[in-house]
């Protein structure tokens, strides 16, 4: 990483540093390696074992248990010994060469900075809502696995997202418990002589101060920003309270905090990376705080600073709909930004509304965050396949005259961290058949060494799971109704519901429409005959929040508890409430059927169904997002027919009995049918294929090699080179396209020849460059992909010269004569060495 100057993290509250061996425990406690490898949990447990069962927070555990307690137990030599050992092995994890030392040694790249609005590392550190917190959090513990140089940088909300209460007719309460920072396993970040690293930002008129804050995270580290700074009036201290809350200008100061103040934090901090990810348009003004910063360095304007900082930064999209991107009004980014952008950018704040505008001059637009993250990054991708191919539509206004299948949005699938998501059982069994470093290197081999798992083995693992579930959903729905102020009777008929040995499927996800949570209840008369079958019997876990502006996703929600609350329907299917990360473990640990039913493709990539694979779930999803990659037969089953369907009630209806179909006539008989043994076996079968196949594929250990190899070390590269001789290559690339803007429109082409002979097409087309230089375009000959195929390019090569003509010559190409020759039309696109287009300049011509 980037040499950086050294700070001091004394803990927050006082805590009996006085005790011997305290340090060593609180450095075990601080360090969220313990999210997933739960070596320490029994020191925790020994600690005080209700508040850990509880919180699953090792600090909380520590700052809560007497002075008394701890003297004893770290005066037990045993105990002692347990902690020296433990802390050891980290110690000698973090020295460890990792899968990017061992592999891309000498690399260009020595800090990645991931930007994100929300991480989900543990529950004791509540500040994520869903997916986007969720492919954060686990990149981040997967670089700490792979060794691979990232720092995360997010903010600290004092709220976080909202916890949910439901009451006995199912309306959603939202309540918004405080998060004190002296409970949370993070540390303040200090200055050398112990003052407290706080950072100033300029905003109309005055200024923002911002605490700062440190999580580690095994080898990684995470850094993030709070409001809740006494120097601050109070409703700037409430800036940072509350994650996706408040309306439009709360939400743009979150973003300015999250990305100006992101990145003026790594400087601080003297961490100077190569790359900037940015994971959604949230974190946009990193960009500009970025290329601030490379024109203090260099003294070179912001236009040329902006093209050199972008080469290494790259945006990765999220969002499915075109609607789903941040949005802010021209005058709020007038109010809030003009004084930036004129006194430290030196542009005016049209410049900076221009960057986040599809037609720059429209003053009726409104500032699009992602927009300015395109316009501010060198690669862009989306999180699935199929997502990719959706936000190539999405962006295609950005490059008029450009194919849609040249978009520039690639795609990295997401995965998940199969150490977080997996029980203590499937990593034991995992470990005797592929070993404890499974997933710190390369997963390629995993899938044959899962194959040798016999059936009796894999069926008693399966059913150990679900009996511990059930115990789970028995213990947490009594609770539920008992605070909820449920009668005694209901609060005992949950200790005994149901049955280790049924079919337990799980739905859980966000309770937004698009989502379709209640597809299931299209024809309830026909769930309840499937759920309450005497001889195949089948249970059901709902559980997820409506966020609490969204009034048809609390509606939904209703619609469950009153199906719930039939009396024949009771004891086969619950809603557990508040759902969060220690939730959504077990459930993935001991469901045998995951259930999936967006509308595609409004599911960018989905990830709890990819919980479930290392524990030997199955998926039953629509053929959206990941799962139109992994579906295959004999894995899993589909939804859908593969194409998009909108909002059409019909459609949602057929799909409604397709999944009842599909339920009762495939699924549940498979789990039902029992060799002499009671061992399903062409459900073993298909559970053995999904865990071999699908879990190595899916985890984020593919997802940050593929980041790594594909966009980290490419960018790092280019922004080497870019920044080097104080940015010198900017200043010829700015040149460049504003001589293209100047004579771009002055191009045309002229006669075009065709000839086939021998199997082969002859192209020969007249091109008047004018005043562009001929090294700085390119033609090409295209043709459209065939069968989904990419597009065919072929460069066509400069002959001779045009009599009398400026800049005008006769380019010529041969291509196999397979398809008509009317299939290929010339191009001319711009051109020059390291720029990426039509992602940092967009004209392109066509001979008509």
């Amino acid at each position: 990483m980037s040499k950086q100057r050294t700070f001091s993290s004394p803990e927050y509250l006082f805590v009996p540093t006085d005790i011997e061996g305290f340090d060593t425990l609180a450095e075990l406690a601080l360090d969220m390696r313990s999210t997933w490898n739960h070596a320490a949990d029994k020191l925790w447990r020994e600690l005080d074992p209700v508040l850990w069962r509880l919180t699953h927070n090792p600090w909380l555990v520590l700052q809560t248990v007497s002075h008394a307690r701890l003297e004893e137990l770290l005066s037990n030599p045993v105990f002692r010994k347990q902690v020296e050992v433990l802390a050891e092995a980290n110690r000698e994890a973090e020295e460890k060469p990792g899968w990017f030392d061992i592999h891309h040694p000498g690399s260009p790249l020595k800090t990645a900075a991931f930007f994100c609005m929300e991480f989900m590392l543990s529950e004791a550190l509540p500040i994520y809502s869903g997916g986007l917190g969720n492919v954060a959090g686990d990149l981040l513990k997967t670089a700490s696995d792979l060794d691979v140089p990232v720092v995360g940088v997010g903010l600290l909300y004092q709220q976080g997202y909202f916890r949910q209460m439901i009451d006995k007719n199912g309306s959603q309460t939202a309540l918004f418990p405080y998060n004190d920072p002296g409970q949370l396993p993070i540390t303040p970040l200090r200055e050398p002589d112990g003052e407290w690293l706080r950072l100033e930002i300029p905003l109309p008129g005055y200024s923002l101060w911002l605490r700062t804050w440190q999580a580690q995270v095994g080898r990684i580290r995470l850094y993030l920003l709070d409001s809740n700074d006494p120097s601050n009036p109070p409703e700037h201290r409430g800036i940072t309270t509350e994650l996706y809350g408040g309306g439009i200008e709360l939400r743009l100061k979150q973003e300015l905090v999250l990305g100006i103040g992101g990145w003026m934090l790594l400087n601080a901090l003297g961490i100077e990376p190569e790359v900037c990810h940015l994971n959604e348009g949230h974190t946009a003004f990193a960009v500009l705080e970025r290329a601030r910063s490379f024109m203090k360095q260099t003294d070179i304007p912001f236009e040329e600073a902006l093209t050199v900082t972008r080469a290494g930064n790259l945006f990765t999209t999220h969002t499915p709909v075109e609607a789903g991107f941040d949005r802010f009004p021209a005058n709020v980014i007038r109010q809030y930004l003009t004084g930036y952008a004129e006194n430290y950018l030196g542009i005016t704040i049209q410049d900076l509304l221009a960057l986040g505008r599809l037609s720059p001059s429209d003053a009726s637009e409104e500032f699009n965050m992602a927009y300015l993250a395109i316009r501010g990054s060198a690669a862009v991708n989306g999180v699935s396949s199929l997502h990719g191919r959706v936000s190539r539509h999405i962006f295609q206004p950005l490059y008029p005259r450009w194919p849609t299948a040249e978009v520039p949005v690639g795609h990295v699938t997401n995965g998940v961290h199969m150490p977080t998501w997996d029980s203590a059982a499937a990593d034991e069994l995992w470990t005797k058949f592929c070993g404890k470093d499974r997933w710190i290197g390369r997963t390629e081999d995993l899938e044959c060494e899962i194959e040798r798992i016999p059936d009796e083995v894999i069926w008693q693992f399966r059913t150990e799971a679900r009996k511990s579930l059930v115990e789970f959903v028995r213990m947490r729905l009594s609770k539920q109704l008992a605070v909820s102020g449920a009668p005694p009777k209901a609060v005992r008929d949950a200790e005994s519901i149901f049955d280790p040995n049924a079919f337990t499927i799980g739905f859980a996800r966000r309770f937004a429409a698009y989502k379709r949570p209640t597809l299931l209840l299209h024809d309830e008369d026909k769930l309840l005959r499937i759920l309450t079958d005497p001889n195949r019997p089948v249970q059901l876990i709902i559980s997820g929040k409506a966020h609490p502006a969204d009034s048809e996703g609390k509606a939904l929600i209703e619609q469950w508890i009153r199906f719930i609350n039939r009396e024949e329907t009771k004891m086969h299917v619950v809603f557990l409430s508040d759902y969060d990360m220690h939730l959504t473990e077990r459930l993935v640990q001991g469901v045998d059927l995951w259930l999936n039913n967006p509308r595609r493709p409004w599911e960018a990539c989905g990830t709890s169904g990819m919980k479930v694979l290392v524990n030997g779930g199955l998926n039953l999803s629509e053929l959206d997002g990941w799962w139109a990659e992994a579906y295959a037969p004999d894995i899993g089953w589909a939804l859908g027919d593969g194409l998009e369907h909108g909002e059409d009630p019909e459609w949602d209806a057929r799909e409604a009995e397709a999944l009842y179909a599909t339920l009762e006539q495939k699924i549940i008989p498979e789990f039902y049918t029992r060799g002499e043994n009671g061992v399903p076996r062409d459900w073993v079968a298909r559970m053995r294929e999904s865990m071999a196949r699908l879990s190595p594929r899916f985890s984020s250990n593919r997802m940050l090699r593929e980041y790594t190899e594909e966009y980290y070390i490419p960018l790092a590269e280019s922004y080497r080179k870019r920044s080097s001789k104080n940015g010198a290559m900017g200043t010829e690339i700015t040149k460049w396209k504003h001589n293209l803007e100047q004579f771009w429109p002055n191009l045309r082409f002229g006669e075009l020849k065709v000839e086939t002979d021998g199997g082969m097409h002859k192209f020969e087309v007249q091109v008047y460059l004018n005043g562009v230089e001929p090294d700085s375009a390119r033609v090409e000959l295209f043709a459209d992909g065939e069968k989904n195929r990419m597009p065919f390019r072929q460069v066509m090569k400069r002959g001779r010269a045009l009599v009398g003509a400026m800049n005008g010559f006769v380019y010529g190409a041969e291509v196999p004569a397979k398809r008509p020759a009317s299939d290929y039309t010339p191009r001319v696109i711009p051109y020059f060495p390291g720029v990426a287009v039509p992602l940092e300049t967009s004209q392109i011509l066509w001979r008509e």
